[in-house]
């Protein structure tokens, strides 16, 4: 079954907290797509995850990109759009990118990471938790202690699917 997580930043930011995710699933064997909200904003993470580490970098490619190719060979794909080039695992949804509950059935895992401090991100997140729950699925809501550490503080259960007659 899909787990959907919510990631309510209010410690840290997104570029503090996405490239330790995108590592944990890249040293899971898993590919992921990050979904980004506006063409300028993935413009911003696409450099960033070539240049926030000192010692190396995330291997990725992102929609536009000459180099990238088609993306089935990127472990991990940027983009605005709906296409999943790489066969990802995860869907992470940034930066007021959204999805649906049918989309989040299609991956093992998807993550919402929304910003505590932006009032419009909280009550989109709230209302794609309903959502969530609405369907059935499984939701799973993280917040970040004053040190930034992620505390797992909610959780629903999912709607049992009644056995075939």
């Amino acid at each position: 079954m899909s787990e959907i997580r919510f990631y309510h930043l209010t410690e840290r930011p997104l570029e503090t907290v996405l490239p330790t995710m995108l590592e944990k699933c890249l040293e899971r064997g898993w590919r992921a797509v990050v979904r980004v909200g506006t063409p300028e904003r993935l413009g911003e993470l696409d450099t960033f995850l070539w240049t926030y580490a000192s010692e190396g970098f995330l291997p990725h490619g992102a929609a536009g990109d000459d180099l990238a190719g088609t993306g089935a060979d990127q472990p991990v794909w940027l983009t605005t759009g709906e296409e999943l080039p790489n066969a990802p695992d995860t869907l992470f949804l940034v930066q007021g990118a959204q999805g649906t509950p049918d989309l989040y059935t299609r991956f093992t895992t998807t993550a919402l990471i929304f910003d505590g401090h932006d009032k419009d991100a909280v009550a989109q997140a709230r209302d794609q938790w309903r959502g969530v729950c609405s369907v059935g699925l499984k939701a799973v809501y993280w917040a970040q202690d004053a040190r930034g550490a992620w505390l797992r503080k909610a959780e629903n259960a999912p709607q049992a699917t009644p056995p075939a007659a």
